[in-house]
C-alpha cells in the first residue's frame, strides 16, 4: 500500500476530473492532461473512449497506480525504504506523475540514493515541463514534494 501522504498529494494535484452526472452519482470521463494523454479520475492513464467511472472507482485506479509507482521508486531508490514517509511519498507521487523512465534514468535518483536531499529537490524543481511549457500545477506540485523531502 502506498503511503498516505502519497495519496494525498496525487489526489490534490491530479483531482477528480472531468465530471459528469451518471445516473444518480457523478462520474468522470476521459480527458487530455496537459501533457497530451488520455486520463480519467485521479490522473489514470486510459483509452480515449473509456467508460465514466465513479468517485470509489477513481479512487481503486489511484490506489493500483500507487503500488505501482511505489513499487518502481523502491526498484530504483532503495534508500528510500528507511527513510522517513514524506520523503518516500515525495518520490512516490513524482513516480505516479512522470513515470517509471523518468525516476530511473534522472539525475534526481543518483541524488536520492547518495542521500543528497537538498540536490534532490533541485533535481525535483527541473520537472516542471508538460507539452514543452512551464506548468504552475507541476511548478506548485514539485514544491510540496521538495518540502516532504527536507
Amino acid at each position: 500500500m502506498a503511503p498516505k501522504t502519497a495519496i494525498e498529494l496525487a489526489k490534490r494535484f491530479e483531482g477528480f476530473e472531468r465530471r459528469v452526472k451518471r445516473g444518480t452519482e457523478i462520474a468522470a470521463v476521459p480527458y487530455v492532461c496537459p501533457a497530451g494523454f488520455w486520463t480519467i479520475g485521479y490522473g489514470h492513464l486510459c483509452v480515449h473512449d473509456h467508460p465514466p467511472i465513479t468517485q470509489d472507482e477513481a479512487e481503486a485506479y489511484l490506489a493500483q497506480d500507487l503500488v505501482k509507482a511505489l513499487n518502481s521508486t523502491l526498484r530504483y531508490c532503495p534508500v528510500l525504504a528507511t527513510e522517513p514517509e514524506g520523503r518516500l511519498a515525495a518520490i512516490v507521487d513524482f513516480t505516479f506523475n512522470l513515470g517509471t523512465g523518468r525516476l530511473q534514468t534522472s539525475t534526481l535518483r543518483r541524488r536520492i540514493n547518495q542521500r543528497d536531499w537538498s540536490a534532490a529537490g533541485q533535481e525535483l524543481h527541473r520537472w516542471v515541463y508538460g507539452g514543452g511549457k512551464i506548468l504552475p500545477g507541476l511548478v506548485t506540485r514539485r514544491q510540496a514534494e521538495v518540502v516532504l523531502l527536507r
